[in-house]
């Protein structure tokens, strides 16, 4: 059986979900892993049997018996390690978001392409059951046009840290890169643009906010810099639109889920629902999720492909499945988010245009 062997650069919680993946892929094989410490390497190549651990990155993507890398890092040293790897000659699965800023992440799809090698970014939500569901209704015309796209992001409180869940580097600018609207949203962002078609977004407006009251100890202790709301809106191309509205904490129950508009139809994506006039008749359609996911993986001989993010990409090096242009939709996701931060800084509307030539490079140094 061909195999793609990884090499995994980054020890943490995140990598665990990506080797758990790996796991259940035959044809995925994990030959070392690369830390910052010795420990957390070792750690992590004793738990999930990975044959050698170091803490060497150049050292890592030297090895001719490596095919790809996974990076399991934090946002602002996606960059750099990305494009040493690309430039290495190795396909690159690169953690969520795809940069600390559109600048960075405009130059390593641009390396991708001077390689000549894939760039996977893992945006997680395109593989749910229910986002599934809405893009086969959409494939069939059950939506008809698609003109307009709720994201929805909602925790009551759940900020990293500082409310008890997650590490100090989710909510410090120079790790992360941004708060609630970055780490948050991408998934939602993503996902709306993949179904819509990957329209170009062209306007973004928005405001971002820190409003709800934190322990100031450990506040202080993480270097909070980042915020934790961001609403916006923005135009797109073909006179279609996006509302976004992302939130680590709010004094509300709960929201409506995201939702898809269109001509002939509209969704909600979870709990999923499907909306339509048929015979001039108002239809309000549920789906039975469940059994969808076990029919489809069973009389779909690749539908396992679309199951995960890691399963997708090695379905795609090995060419059985085109890959989905999830660079390309994490980059623009970056646009629209920095467009919204640019814009409640401004105070006003601004351009895909104007928020490109204000992005400036965050990545760290390796």
């Amino acid at each position: 059986m061909e195999k793609i062997r990884i090499g995994l650069i980054g020890a943490g919680m995140i990598s665990s979900k990506h080797l758990a993946s790996y796991q259940k892929i035959p044809e995925a094989e994990v030959v070392a892993v690369c830390s910052r410490t010795r420990q957390s390497a070792e750690r992590c190549a004793q738990q999930w049997n990975i044959p050698e651990a170091c803490t060497d990155i150049q050292a890592l993507l030297a090895r001719d018996d490596i095919d790809a890398v996974d990076i399991c890092l934090h946002n602002n040293l996606h960059a750099p390690v990305t494009i040493a790897a690309l430039n290495a000659g190795k396909h690159v699965y690169c953690e969520k978001p795809l940069a600390g800023s559109w600048a960075d992440g405009k130059a390593m799809l641009d390396a991708a392409e001077r390689a000549g090698r894939t760039l996977h970014i893992q945006l997680g939500f395109l593989y749910r059951t229910y986002a599934r569901a809405a893009k086969r209704l959409i494939d069939g015309g059950a939506l008809g046009e698609i003109y307009h796209a709720r994201t929805v992001g909602f925790r009551r409180r759940n900020r990293p840290y500082v409310d008890g869940i997650y590490g100090k580097d989710f909510v410090h600018k120079e790790f992360s890169g941004g708060g609630a609207l970055y780490d948050f949203g991408v998934y939602h962002i993503s996902l709306m643009l993949y179904l819509m078609g990957m329209p170009k977004p062209l306007r973004m407006s928005g405001c971002q906010y820190q409003q709800i009251p934190m322990d100031e100890a450990r506040r202080a202790e993480s270097g909070y810099d980042v915020q934790e709301m961001g609403v916006g809106f923005v135009r797109l191309d073909g006179g279609r639109s996006i509302d976004v509205f992302e939130t680590w904490a709010v004094h509300l129950d709960k929201m409506d889920p995201g939702t898809l508009l269109g001509s002939r139809g509209g969704v909600k994506l979870d709990p999923f629902s499907y909306h339509t006039t048929m015979c001039d008749l108002e239809l309000d359609c549920t789906g039975d999720l469940e059994k969808m996911e076990e029919r489809w993986q069973h009389t779909h001989p690749l539908e396992y492909a679309y199951s995960n993010s890691e399963a997708h990409w090695i379905a795609a090096l090995l060419g059985r499945v085109p890959m989905i242009p999830t660079a390309q939709l994490a980059l623009d996701t970056l646009l629209i988010q920095e467009g919204i931060d640019l814009s409640g800084q401004l105070g006003r509307e601004v351009s895909a245009e104007e928020t490109i030539a204000a992005s400036r490079p965050t990545a760290m140094q390796i």
